[in-house]
């Protein structure tokens, strides 16, 4: 862990917020560097369900940009004394999380948990938990 990075795939959301803050605090504590990792994955939901104007690859190639934009708002919030690289990329979530890890011979995965339970947690496969149970290296999860 000490002369490996701390990778933090990131949703943008609150809960994966909290987690990076986990991941900051250790990568100072360790003297090592963060890699905050957003996976546009392919498109779904109503949001993308409307008569498309553009080719499949427009559409990534769009959601690739805005995630990159977000991306670098939020990272000048960031309170941290290190540098924090990024990284965005296409393809299915938890195989590209696994094998960016891989690829940058991560120390550590720092990743949220939506806390999904019971039913909900029983249709909507859990990120966090396949990532756990398919990683090579540790994984802290953040709630």
């Amino acid at each position: 862990m000490r002369n490996q990075s701390i990778l933090c795939p990131t949703d943008f959301s609150p809960t994966a917020s909290h987690a990076i803050s986990y991941a900051i605090e250790m990568a100072e504590f360790y003297h090592v560097k963060v890699r905050l990792l957003h996976v546009v994955n392919k498109p779904f939901g109503d949001k993308h369900t409307r008569v498309f104007a553009e080719t499949p690859d427009e559409l990534i190639e769009r959601m690739e940009k805005q995630a990159a934009e977000q991306m670098q708002k939020y990272i000048e919030t960031l309170d941290a004394n290190l540098p924090i690289e990024s990284m965005i990329c296409h393809g299915e979530i938890v195989p590209t999380i696994l094998a960016s890890a891989k690829q940058m011979n991560a120390g550590m995965i720092v990743i949220a948990s939506h806390g999904r339970t019971g039913l909900n947690h029983f249709l909507n496969a859990n990120t966090a938990e396949k990532i756990v149970n398919k990683a090579y290296c540790p994984v802290l999860v953040v709630k």
